[in-house]
């Protein structure tokens, strides 16, 4: 965190030499008005400067990722206001807006890829790694009940059938959300095969009655 004491014939003209000396805009600072400063007699004699109090955090890694995407956004033709978001050690931030289609892709495969890029953008710049979840619109919510509920039918399917049942090749998150259905569900357990960006979860049947699960 930098703080920045500046002191100028009026509060705005202090606040503009703290913002040059940071080199940031106005939208990621605090500004505090020490002293607004007076008009000295018919503005010559007795005046006093103005003195502000400017405060830059510039360990904010949802801030840093918000302007890592917001030229891809501008590329896209994108216009998407953030919400973020702390869940469990984790930095939430979801994107509202028009045409968020084109952020989202196909199978979420382009927010998975941004999401991807933003946490290689943001985590160099820091000692203590940040781990970053990029949504839209409630999205991620959404393809994973999606998920769940195909976890549940598949696994269904491989103790119906006996014989094991290979999914598509998924991301490392929504593959992790297959383990975690059926951690739990008997006859079956779940592992993860193959090279990034291939990787699979294959459900395996098994005949134990114990749960049994491999997940990553």
């Amino acid at each position: 965190m930098v703080v920045l004491e500046k002191s100028a014939k009026t509060a705005e003209q202090a606040i503009e030499m703290a913002l040059r000396e940071l080199g940031v805009t106005r939208d990621l600072v605090e500004i505090e008005v020490l002293d607004p400063g007076a008009k000295g007699v018919l503005g010559l004699f007795g005046g006093k400067d103005a003195q502000v109090r400017v405060t830059y955090n510039d360990n904010d890694p949802s801030r840093d990722a918000i302007r890592f995407l917001q030229p891809i956004f501008a590329s896209l033709r994108v216009n998407a206001t953030p919400t973020v978001e702390e869940r469990d050690g984790i930095t939430w931030i979801t994107f509202h807006g028009k045409g968020m289609g084109a952020v989202i892709g196909r199978r979420g495969e382009t927010l998975d890829a941004l999401q991807y890029l933003t946490n290689l953008a943001v985590n160099r710049q820091f000692e203590e790694k940040t781990r970053i979840v990029l949504d839209v619109e409630g999205y991620r919510a959404e393809r994973e009940k999606t998920l769940a509920n195909l976890a549940r039918k598949m696994a269904d399917k491989a103790r119906r059938s006996d014989r094991d049942v290979t999914l598509e090749p998924m991301s490392p998150h929504e593959r992790r959300v297959i383990h975690i259905a059926l951690q739990n569900a008997e006859g079956v357990k779940t592992v993860s095969v193959g090279e990034e960006p291939y990787r699979k979860v294959v459900i395996k049947r098994v005949h134990d009655k114990a749960p049994y699960n491999d997940a990553e």
